[in-house]
């Protein structure tokens, strides 16, 4: 007889989340990782729209390219120095303990900043707080990926980079509200500063509110406490027997010892050293390239610089289309957003990089002729064609460098992997804020047509190795690499399932002394077992409910690792 083939979608809630107590109370503790991509965008903002403030550039005697590129780079130069260890400590400490962690150092970098005498000071608080940032920004993913629910994943990881944009929204009108309120006061830029250390507070006090992450606890020996974790949340505290906890424990605990087998160390060198993690890693660290060598940087960092260039000079106008374009770039990933799960990844970078290079070509032109001919119309285009480069940029590249980066990594290597994709994209942005400014003044608009042939290149890349990773779950996503090798236009690997063969999944209702007595422990790796105080008569019963559905719980996560199995072939 076949062996049946079972997924999460036989097992999910089939209401509203909201309808859920439990998804509900998990999606609300998921907003506090989040809230490390908001600081991420509140401080890399914050500094876009502190240079335009009179008040900043007098404090700080008017910094100009070297001076103003070293400010702009000082953040990735610290995360740069934290990324290499954040892995080792999400996966030794836990994600948990290494966000609070990350949280602390990026809360004395915001007040070192604040607080702030001289360029130099401003400098050293600026890496501090990138420091903290290599931590946060590792440890926070990795909690929403693994902590969400199966359905909700997707979203959620798209939702984590997207976030950015809210930080940089808070961060544009903070600052033209203190401009409007405290004038040339040095108070227009230390105060915008200060609010930046509401997030790392909150962090710190309510992580420990929050779960730990499923797969870490199990990767720990920790089993029982993960079952509780998902039985908590994933199935609304019904019971550890529920179908979907238990085919979740096994997709994990199958994963893990699979990986444990095959890694032979546990450094980032085994981050290379398969053919499916090589391949892994090319399309990370493309992509976090790409997502800073695109183009966006010049306004990302330098808005101030390109305005000017297109004769726009006053700080309110500048101020005003900074803040507008943050939350048309926030609408637009929320958008893209919605379209993960629909169109798929490998669609949305299709249509982001086209978008992308078509608009920045016209954005030259517009740019070029204003500095041959001082236009006012190429004044006019050049204003909504920022917009619409920055609606294809957030396409794809805002929802889609962290969960696609996630969704392709085994947990073996799932840490140092993230962090890699984050060496790559900080890295790529330093050299970026080192060199623009000194391009912008030395060459102009010429320096913009860098940026088109490489747009090309970009295109060309997504086109041969984005593949598509649409309806897997993290461990299915991994085998992809490791399997068979897939065709690039790889869709949902079940659509074409009949469930309406297999029986409907019923969760079997137990007494609470029954639910809270059991344990689940590992035996041979492979299957669970049960302990506690049961009756014989109990577990009888127990068990002819579970077989009138799937067989015994050891039976369904047996089958369920098999099929994590033949998926792939």
């Amino acid at each position: 007889m076949a062996v049946p083939e079972y997924t999460s979608t036989n097992f999910i809630n089939r209401e509203s989340w909201w309808k859920n107590r439990a998804l509900l109370v998990l999606n609300i503790c998921l907003i506090l990782p989040l809230l490390s991509s908001v600081l991420n965008g509140l401080d890399a903002s914050m500094l876009n729209g502190l240079q335009i403030l009179p008040a900043w550039q007098e404090y700080f005697h008017d910094p100009q390219e070297k001076n103003l590129g070293l400010i702009n780079s000082a953040q990735s130069i610290g995360t740069l120095s934290g990324i290499p260890l954040s892995p080792y400590a999400s996966d030794l400490l836990g994600r948990r303990v290494t966000l609070f962690f990350g949280a602390t150092i990026v809360l004395s970098g915001i007040l070192t900043q604040a607080l702030s005498t001289s360029v130099h000071i401003f400098i050293g608080g600026r890496v501090l707080i990138g420091l903290g940032n290599a931590f946060t920004s590792n440890a926070a993913p990795l909690l929403i990926s693994e902590l969400s629910y199966p359905t909700h994943r997707g979203k959620f990881t798209a939702l984590y980079n997207t976030m950015w944009y809210c930080g940089s929204i808070i961060s544009a009108w903070i600052c033209l509200v203190a401009y409007h309120q405290a004038g040339t006061s040095e108070w227009s830029w230390r105060v915008p500063v200060f609010l930046q250390a509401t997030v790392p507070v909150l962090q710190m006090t309510f992580i420990w509110f929050i779960p730990e992450s499923p797969r870490f606890l199990v990767a720990k020996g920790l089993e029982s406490q993960a079952a509780r974790v998902l039985t908590k949340y994933h199935a609304n505290g019904s019971s550890k027997y529920d179908q979907l906890v238990a085919f979740e424990m096994a997709q994990i605990r199958h994963s893990h010892n699979v990986e444990r087998k095959i890694a032979s160390s546990s450094s980032f060198l085994t981050c290379f050293a398969t053919p499916g993690n090589r391949r892994r890693m090319l399309i990370i660290i493309s992509i976090s390239t790409f997502s800073q060598w695109c183009g966006n940087s010049l306004v990302s960092s330098y808005i101030n610089i390109v305005l000017d260039g297109i004769g726009i000079t006053t700080t309110r106008t500048k101020s005003l289309i900074n803040g507008c374009l943050q939350i048309f770039n926030f609408a637009s990933a929320l958008s893209s957003l919605m379209l993960v799960d629909k169109l798929g990844r490998r669609k949305l970078f299709l249509i982001s990089n086209t978008g992308m290079l078509i608009v920045f070509s016209m954005w030259t032109v517009t740019t070029a002729l204003f500095n041959e001919t001082r236009s006012t119309v190429a004044v006019q285009a050049t204003v909504p064609l920022i917009f619409m480069f920055f609606f294809f940029y957030d396409f794809a590249y805002t929802p889609l460098i962290v969960s696609y980066t996630l969704e392709i990594l085994p947990y073996s290597i799932r840490a140092k992997g993230l962090a890699i994709s984050y060496f790559s994209a900080y890295l790529s942005n330093a050299v970026n804020l080192f060199v623009n400014p000194w391009a912008l003044n030395d060459i102009g608009w010429k320096y913009y047509l860098f940026f088109c042939g490489w747009l090309v290149v970009e295109l060309a890349f997504v086109t041969m190795f984005i593949v598509e990773t649409k309806g897997r779950t993290l461990e299915d996503t991994a085998a992809l690499f490791d399997g068979v090798k897939p065709p690039r236009n790889t869709t949902e690997w079940r659509d074409n399932l009949d469930f309406a063969r297999m029986p409907r999944p019923r969760s079997p209702g137990l007494d609470k002394d029954a639910r809270d007595n059991f344990e689940l422990h590992e035996s041979s790796g492979d299957r669970c077992s049960v302990s506690g105080s049961h009756s014989h008569i109990e577990q009888q019963e127990h068990s002819k409910v579970q077989s009138s559905v799937f067989g015994s719980p050891s039976h369904l996560e047996t089958r369920s690792e098999e099929s994590a199995i033949t998926a792939i072939k």
